[in-house]
Parts: C-alpha cells; structure tokens; sequence
C-alpha cells in the first residue's frame, strides 16, 4: 500500500515539475518576445484605445489637404496645434496629407476645416464625412503571424 501511494506521488511531483518547467519556459519565451516588441517600437500610445465618441466628438472626418510641399513641416506643425487633428499621413499622389478629426457636430468641422485652410501654405482641402467604420484598427492577423 504505502510503496504504491509513494510511487504516485513521486509521479505526480514528476509530472507537475514538468508542468512547472513548461510554465517558466512559455514564460520566459513570451516576457522575451514582448521585451524585443518593445525594443523595437512596436508598442504605440494608449490614446489609440480610447474612443472619442463618450468625449463629445461623434463626428469623424477625413481631410485631403493640399499644400506648397516646400513648407510641410511648418504646416504639420500648425495642423498639430488643432486638437480636433487625431492623425495625419503624409500621401505620395494628388493629395498632400491625409488628415483624420473627430468633432462634435458639422458645424464644428466646418470649423476645423476653416481652421486647416487657414493655416499658411494649405491652397485647398477636401473634406469627406465618415459614415461608419467597417474594419476597426487590427494587428492581431499580423501578430498571429509575426514569428514568436
């Protein structure tokens, strides 16, 4: 009796040993993985994660600006002084920068177009209401994809 309780437990210690060190290695594998994501940049301001709309800015738009390219920098620098301005791109093509804002109404975007073309070096925007976002900003396809 007693030889074969000793015996399963010796094996159950065995095994969760063995889980243990499974455990630690995973672990080990992913603190490593997230520490070279992180090394590498691949982490991006929590401000992504909070959703205008609970703020007062249900309104999203997408502005085309056009602009003298030799001025660009002065003209990105005023386009980040405009708090409605959650993003912008920089375009090769037609259009100069790709400008993303949320406001609270369309009288309120009337505004921060007004806003945009006021500042010295924009010639013309064109602004477009979005009507819904259909594929939320995603990584996870990448990550599952992304070596470990």
């Amino acid at each position: 009796g007693s030889e074969k309780n000793f015996s399963e437990a010796t094996g159950a210690l065995a095994d969760l040993t063995a889980r243990r060190n499974t455990l630690e290695r995973a672990a080990r594998e992913q603190t490593a993985r997230m520490t070279r994501l992180e090394r590498d940049a691949a982490f991006l301001s929590f401000e992504r994660t909070i959703n205008p709309v609970p703020l007062g800015y249900p309104i999203h738009a997408f502005i085309a600006v056009h602009l003298q390219q030799k001025i660009l920098a002065s003209v990105v620098h005023e386009l980040a002084k405009i708090p409605e301005v959650v993003q912008a791109h920089g375009l090769s093509g037609p259009v100069d920068l790709f400008v993303s804002v949320v406001c609270r109404d369309t009288a309120d975007l009337f505004r921060v177009d007004d806003s945009i073309l006021s500042i010295a070096g924009v010639e013309r925007t064109e602004t477009s209401l979005s009507m819904g976002e259909l594929i939320p900003f995603r990584l996870r396809p990448l990550l599952e994809r992304a070596p470990s």
